[in-house]
Order: structure tokens, then sequence, then C-alpha cells
């Protein structure tokens, strides 16, 4: 059996990660890592900038809104992706269960928010009003779909959100239409920062998308894709990454072919043909985002972050912005209010003469891209390193 030491998975992760932002495009920065995660659009943008060189977001903005190469979708772990457009009819049929979950979910928020009568037939009734509605509308948003039938704009309390908070019916129709792909992100409300977006039924936004497979074959191609790129790994960092019970990684993986290696972690997999060593790759040095593909990929990331986790991730497991030499997490980064990169380095020997003269070539570049836009976490917390980054101290307000 093949050994494959940290160093070559690293040397994998540079490579195969578009570390060297040798991306051509953002669909080419996508498939680097199956998908972008996109809950945050500042991530999802500044993880496509360090992987193509993009001075603006206009190239990001054109594919996802103009020549749709990527869809914005909810998909593994319940959480957005960036999605090339060619492997969503897979992504879509890998989680249908997520999409099942999601209208158990949705009638038990209703049945808890106060909804009356018959909780399942109020339910049908608003997904055809919406459905009906979705079919005629082109883009919308929210508010349009809650004006489309008085049905759609009822509120029920969220239980247990708290005292007097509420959720329209339409609204909560969109998480569960958008599981399993009926509506879709469509454009953004705003600049690239922006939270805000339109939704777009899936016939009017993708109109020539193939159909979605059953969930065996598409689960297995997702785990082909996924192997492709984060192999050598294990099946438990499948699972952790798209979400699955154990059942279906195993099912998945069977549908894959693979052969074992040997890692400094443990056993491993990686595709069948493919644990030929990596070449040296030049001195690589790359500033990613929280959140970022390559942070979060494994469910055991030892092999590039080390003992740095509590410095660089959340309290609650949310990778933060990462300073990466050669496929190591070497510190952190952040925004200062005055628009520039703060870095905090904990491992500065990782860096030699060229590292430093690469990372003083990222800080500049990312400073040009944000033009004096400062970015603070969304969808997770602060970090160690950010506050360090930013001199404040560890309990300091952000």
């Amino acid at each position: 059996m093949r050994h494959l030491d940290d160093a070559e998975r690293r040397r994998r992760l540079v490579v195969r990660h578009a570390h060297r932002g040798d991306a051509h495009s953002p669909h080419e920065a996508a498939l680097a890592v199956v998908a972008l995660h996109s809950t945050d659009p500042v991530a999802m943008t500044l993880a496509v900038a360090a992987r193509t060189g993009a001075a603006t977001s206009e190239p990001l903005d054109r594919a996802l809104y103009r020549d749709r190469t990527l869809v914005r979708l909810l998909a593994m772990r319940r959480t957005v992706f960036a999605v090339p457009v060619d492997e969503v009819p897979d992504v879509l049929g890998a989680t249908r269960a997520m999409a099942a979950n999601q209208r158990r979910v949705t009638v038990k928020l209703l049945r808890d928010g106060g909804i009356e009568g018959d909780v399942e037939d109020v339910l049908a009734r608003a997904e055809r009003a919406a459905l009906d509605f979705v079919a005629q509308a082109g883009e919308f948003t929210s508010a349009d779909l809650a004006a489309a039938d008085p049905i759609l704009a009822t509120r029920f309390t969220l239980v247990p959100a708290g005292a007097g908070a509420s959720q329209s019916v339409a609204s909560r129709l969109l998480t569960m239409l958008s599981a399993d792909g009926t509506v879709l992100r469509a454009s953004v409300v705003g600049d690239w920062t922006s939270v805000r977006f339109r939704w777009a039924g899936r016939a009017h936004w993708l109109p020539e998308l193939p159909p979605v497979p059953d969930a065996a074959t598409a689960s297995s191609a997702v785990a082909r894709r996924w192997l492709a790129r984060y192999g050598p790994a294990t099946p438990a960092d499948l699972q952790w990454w798209t979400g699955w019970t154990k059942g279906v990684t195993t099912a998945a993986l069977a549908g894959v072919g693979t052969e074992s290696v040997e890692t400094e972690g443990g056993p491993a997999l990686v595709l069948e043909g493919d644990a030929e060593p990596t070449p040296d790759v030049e001195p690589t040095v790359a500033l990613l985002p929280g959140l970022d593909p390559s942070a979060m990929g494994w469910r055991e990331r030892g092999f590039h972050l080390g003992d740095l986790g509590p410095r660089v991730f959340d309290t609650v497991g949310n990778a933060g912005p990462t300073v990466w030499v050669d496929g190591r997490v070497v510190g952190g980064w952040a925004v200062r209010d005055d628009g520039t990169v703060g870095l905090d380095l904990a491992l500065p020997r990782a860096l030699g003469r060229e590292h430093h003269e690469l990372l003083g070539a990222r800080v500049a570049a990312l400073e040009t891209f944000l033009a004096g836009t400062v970015v603070k976490p969304r969808a997770r917390r602060w970090t160690t390193a950010e506050r360090a980054s930013r001199g404040e101290a560890a309990a300091g307000a952000g």
C-alpha cells in the first residue's frame, strides 16, 4: 500500500485547490474545491479572487448572474454553496434527503407556530399558490411571493426563536423549495457584500439544465468529484463534508473506484490510479477567507492545520480567514477598520524570503480588491487570529 505523507497531501492541496491563483475563471475556481461556500457572499467572492487573481468582483458577478456558470444552491450540510452549473443536477440529487427533511421541518414549524387547522393541507395549498406564482414570475423577492396570495402572507411564530419573532409562510416555503432546487437564488440586490438577492424558478434561471439523477447515482458522482479534489481522505471526512449519514456515505463510495493508501493520520482513500506523488511545486502563499473549503473540507485537518485550530477557527468550528504557505496554515488575517489587512502569523519560521515577498504581494492584491471595504464575520464568530490581526484584545468588540 502506498504511503502519502503530509507533505504530499499539502502539495496536492496547493495544486488541486488553486492556491497559486492559477484558476482561469470563477467556474474553474469552484471546480477546484467542488463547490464554494456561499452562505456569506463575501467569503465566496474572496475565495474566487484568491484563486483567480481577479481584481474586482466583476468576473464572479458575470459567472453567477449573466453566464450562469455558477449557481448558488442550498446543498451539503444545509449550507449555501456556489456550484458549477454542470454539477448542479448531481448536487440536487445527492441532497434529496435534506430536501425531504426540510419539508418535515416546515410542517413542524407551522404547527408549533400557531397555524390552525390541518397544517399539511395548509402547506399543500400554500405550495400550490407559490408554484403557480413562480411559474409566471421570472425573478422575485420573498415580499413579492408573500403578496401573491393571502395564504403566503400568513405569519407564524418562530418557536423557540423568542417572543415576538415571526416569519411569513412565503419565506419558509422559499427555504423548503430551494432545498430541492425548485427555486434558486438569482441576482444580487446590492454589491458583492450584500446578503440580499432575488429568487427565480429553476426552469426560468436554468432552462437547459439536464434532469436530476436518482440519489444513488448522484451521490456517487459527488463523492467521486470530492475525492478527486480532497483525497487522500476518509469516509468520515466525506460524511462530514456532505452531511450524509454513514450508510449513504458508504453506499456512495461503493459506486466509486477507489484504492486505499496510508497517511500519517492513518488509512485513507484516493481515486483508483490517483496515488502517484505530486511533483514539487514552487513556493506558494494564499490568503483565503473565512469558511473556505480548503480549511473546512475535511473532518480531520491536522495535515494542513497542525495545532492552530483554536487560533484560526471560531468556538463553534468555523474557519476564519487563514494564511497558507505551501499548503499549510501558518496564521490568520483580518481587515482593519481603515480597510488595510492585518496579519497574525503563528508560524513565522515557515516563511522563507520568497514567501515573505509573495505574502506582501498577496496582501497588496487583497487590499486593492477590497478598495477600502471593511468586511467582518458573517455566519460565524470572530477568531482569536482575527482579533490579533486587528490589534484587539481577545475579548474586544468587533
